[in-house]
């Protein structure tokens, strides 16, 4: 047998993530090959009895580089980027990319444009919350939930796959708007979920809410406060539960989320059962700015839905059969992209998580010097072990579960 050269042993991974326990402790992974952590996360939980006395959650185990990957191509190629981040809200990862880049090239984007974009992020929310709900449910033996949960998560993947013909991996925004206009059957097609979506959720409600065994899977479990959920850099569902009352749609509106009326969810129990109302409430507010998104595209029928700059829109299609400068302009925008100013800018959106932002600075090439996103999911979980220790090992999955983490979006 061979030995080992001090080279080899450059690439031996530092597992002592926990010193030695104690007398009479024991150290237990969870993970990273695991359902209940929704993804590949490992946490090392050191255990006494079967309370947690010391958790560390250790991640990286679905990195992709994708920030690093994305400084080598032009802004238009790392959309899909965005989209595979937080694979379960893709529209909002490409709003907040999006507004970074328009805010970096001073792009209006028309009225129409942002209502489209408002509506879908909302129905990208409520889908983004059923795979919370459902997968939350299940973990602690609800399996109804999680099978109804999912039945409306369908229907609203139908209707992403009819807008951007992809039912995740949408695509579909661009650079000071849309990539192409709404079909003629998306507003039917919104209009019978909007109708039926509030019924769905009294029967998720009707299960849950009052259910003993999930009231006591659920209450007093998982404590957060406000300032140390502020402390921690917590947003979004997880802060509002903690009683901070922040949302970015009103606090720093963007695209045109100031013209819509709607509450802001918010809840001082501090607990696992509080995180579970707000983002209850947060669906049926979606519901509420849908509707209104509705009204609005029908007041901006026919009004155009992409940005006249053509440094960052390309030409009419039709325009290409006629024109050569718009085949050449065409072609320019596609192979070395378009050029921002030397500057910076960081645009944020309040996703289904968090704050979700992005970091963007050009040297003036057509490709970023840097591009970094700062993802609520990462911060978010720095909170699991303050909310794990001291308490029950049976509590870790609710208590994980109420983080909704997702780990593509941490590991990017």
């Amino acid at each position: 047998m061979s030995q080992l050269t001090p080279a080899d042993t450059l690439f031996e991974p530092d597992i002592e993530v926990i010193e030695e326990p104690l007398e009479g402790r024991m150290v237990l992974n969870v993970g990273p090959q695991h359902p209940s952590t929704h993804g590949v996360l490992r946490m090392v939980v050191e255990l006494e009895g079967e309370r947690i006395v010391d958790l560390r959650p250790v991640i990286g185990y679905l990195h992709t580089g994708i920030e690093k990957e994305a400084e080598f191509k032009t802004y238009a190629k790392s959309i899909t980027f965005t989209d595979r981040m937080s694979y379960v809200s893709p529209l909002n990862n490409e709003l907040a990319y999006m507004l970074a880049v328009e805010r970096l090239m001073d792009v209006e984007v028309p009225k129409r444009a942002q209502y489209i974009r408002v509506l879908l992020c909302e129905l990208d929310r409520l889908a983004s919350h059923l795979i919370w709900l459902g997968t939350h449910g299940l973990e602690l033996g609800a399996m109804s939930v999680m099978l109804y949960c999912f039945r409306e998560r369908e229907t609203i993947l139908d209707i992403m796959e009819m807008v951007s013909g992809q039912r995740m991996m949408a695509s579909y925004f661009r650079f000071g708007g849309l990539a192409w206009e709404l079909p003629d059957e998306f507003e039917t097609a919104v209009t019978n979920f909007l109708t039926e979506f509030p019924d769905r959720l009294a029967e998720y409600e009707a299960l849950l809410t009052r259910n003993p065994i999930w009231v006591e899977r659920t209450k007093d479990i998982g404590h957060l406060d406000p300032d140390e959920a502020l402390a921690l850099g917590v947003t979004g569902p997880m802060l509002r539960a903690s009683g901070v009352d922040w949302d970015l749609r009103r606090d720093m509106p963007y695209s045109a989320y100031d013209e819509f009326d709607f509450d802001v969810a918010v809840n001082d129990g501090c607990d696992v059962y509080a995180r579970y109302l707000v983002r209850l409430e947060e669906m049926r507010q979606s519901v509420r700015i849908a509707w209104q998104g509705l009204e609005k595209l029908e007041g901006t029928a026919g009004q155009p839905i992409k940005s006249p700059n053509r440094k960052v829109t390309p030409p009419p299609r039709e325009e290409l059969d006629t024109s050569m400068e718009a085949v050449i302009h065409h072609f320019k925008l596609w192979t070395e992209g378009f050029k921002p100013p030397v500057g910076e800018a960081y645009a944020a959106v309040e996703a289904p998580r968090g704050e979700l932002g992005f970091y963007i600075v050009s040297d003036g090439s057509g490709k970023p010097y840097r591009w970094h996103m700062r993802s609520p999911s990462f911060a978010n979980l720095q909170s699991i072990a303050p909310m794990a220790e001291g308490g029950l090992f049976a509590d870790l999955i609710a208590i994980g579960a109420s983080l909704d983490p997702i780990m593509g979006e941490v590991d990017r």
